[in-house]
């Protein structure tokens, strides 16, 4: 049985309801400073002078990632639109920085365009990770040309409006997939949206917010106790992934289904149009 450590917290807010970025290069671990330096390098190398900045999200740079469990999660920003090829090369050596560092469960590479950081006029996950999660660890810092974001109707959209894709992805992912480690990813990945998805349905009720998995099942299962329990296996398989297939895929055509019908039930709410980046407030 996965042990559930009560650990992460909500984002705390200005007195304006602005999220308050706690990310800090003095809180990251010493322990996890080799594989940021050979991420740097291997951006560097890959991306050469095309490279604008590198930032890290997640739990190292809030200072509470735990050895050998936690992701280095990171996002390299180009000077023009990254290039398939590029995007493609970088995704290929993500398995092999991993094997190369017993620090961390798993390194997250991703590439995006300046000019789609910089265009603000509507939600965008990714400047909203970078305001809010992450710090600059190369080059120029675009953090404070972002936006600042609250939790409200936006940010849960974004988390909703592409929950029922999602799922059908994972599903067709993990039908006759016999790859161990390609299924475990897998699990990871969606139970993690499914999780912060439970988070998004409250969102304009608990005006709060945060990516920390823990407190997302809690503040979800206050409004839905009768789920509790499947929120929680979601919450242990994102911990600790598992590789049957027909235990997943029936968990997610069960409880994901229920997810996206209350998915649908906000939408319809909030967003009845189906803007997939809402205007930002």
């Amino acid at each position: 049985m996965t042990t559930i450590k009560e650990i992460g917290s909500l984002c705390l807010t200005d007195s304006d309801g602005y999220i308050i970025n706690h990310a800090d290069w003095n809180k990251i671990n010493p322990i996890f400073l080799a594989v940021i330096n050979d991420v740097v390098h291997t951006y560097r190398t890959l991306l050469q002078d095309d490279l604008h900045s590198i930032y890290i999200r997640g739990s190292i740079p809030k200072g509470i990632g735990i050895e050998g469990v936690a992701d280095l999660d990171t996002i390299a920003v180009t000077k023009h639109k990254p290039k398939k090829q590029q995007v493609k090369r970088i995704k290929e050596v993500e398995q092999a920085l991993t094997q190369n560092h017993d620090c961390v469960d798993g390194i997250e590479l991703s590439v995006f365009g300046k000019e789609d950081i910089l265009n603000t006029t509507s939600f965008s996950i990714i400047s909203f990770i970078l305001q809010t999660h992450s710090i600059c660890v190369f080059g120029e810092d675009l953090i404070p040309r972002l936006p600042r974001y609250k939790a409200n109707e936006a940010l849960a959209n974004d988390h909703l409006i592409h929950l029922q894709g999602q799922i059908k992805n994972a599903c067709d992912d993990l039908q006759d997939n016999s790859d161990r480690e390609d299924i475990k990813d897998c699990c990871k990945w969606i139970m993690k949206i499914i999780v912060r998805a439970g988070l998004a349905l409250v969102i304009t009720k608990e005006n709060t917010y945060t990516r920390d998995l823990y407190p997302a099942y809690k503040r979800f299962s206050e409004y839905f106790p009768d789920k509790e329990s499947d929120m929680r296996r979601a919450l242990e398989y994102a911990i600790t992934p598992i590789i049957d297939t027909n235990v997943l895929l029936l968990f997610l055509n069960e409880f994901g289904t229920w997810m996206i019908s209350e998915a649908d039930k906000w939408l319809q709410f909030y967003n009845p149009t189906r803007e997939l980046n809402m205007k930002i407030v």
